[in-house]
């Protein structure tokens, strides 16, 4: 069984569903989606039949999840978030046969009015700001800005923009974590309490 569920919500007739999960006022969750446990969808979401959501995830008021986005557990969609399914869209060409698939990989932060452009994929732990517009892959925790965003730092998985350490090779968090740049990837060397 899943938490509550605004009466104002609309969630069609084979929608799976976790436990815990919250839905809020004037939000549609069609019926072929899946949505996993302890989520949150705020005011006036919009979830299509072909989306994929895991545990814990954070989608605030005002988005629309179209088909063949998958969110993994953990992710946050802020507010007016953006997603998109087709590359080139007409009114008068039908392209339901097009639709690109988009993936937002573990932990990863989509801040408010931020875009993703269909066909992407959103790395884990990285950071989306607000109002970036997403056009390529962006990498684990990377810290994306901008119209169209570039990358301006790297992100911790607790959500701290990571520091170069006095060994320039090492980035540090405060809360103790450590990771190693490779290129354009961000490594994880030890996590908080390791």
């Amino acid at each position: 069984m899943s938490g509550p569920i605004h009466p104002t919500a609309i969630v069609d007739a084979g929608a799976q569903i976790g436990e815990g999960t919250r839905i809020w006022h004037w939000t549609h969750v069609c019926a072929g989606a899946r949505i996993g446990r302890d989520c949150s969808l705020g005011q006036n979401v919009f979830i299509g039949n072909r989306v994929v959501i895991g545990d814990n995830v954070r989608i605030q008021n005002n988005v629309s999840v179209y088909d063949d986005v998958t969110l993994e557990d953990d992710v946050f969609c802020g507010p007016s978030c953006v997603f998109t399914n087709v590359i080139n869209p007409r009114a008068h060409i039908p392209r339901k046969n097009e639709y690109l698939p988009t993936v937002v990989r573990r932990g990863a932060s989509l801040g408010a009015n931020c875009t993703v452009v269909c066909g992407n994929t959103v790395g884990a732990y990285a950071f989306v700001g607000a109002g970036a517009v997403i056009t390529r892959d962006v990498p684990a925790h990377a810290l994306m800005v901008g119209a169209p965003a570039r990358r301006r730092g790297w992100m911790c998985q607790c959500g701290v923009k990571l520091e170069q350490s006095v060994d320039s090779s090492v980035l540090a968090c405060p809360c103790g974590s450590r990771y190693r740049v490779e290129g354009e990837q961000c490594l994880e060397i030890s996590t908080h309490g390791d």
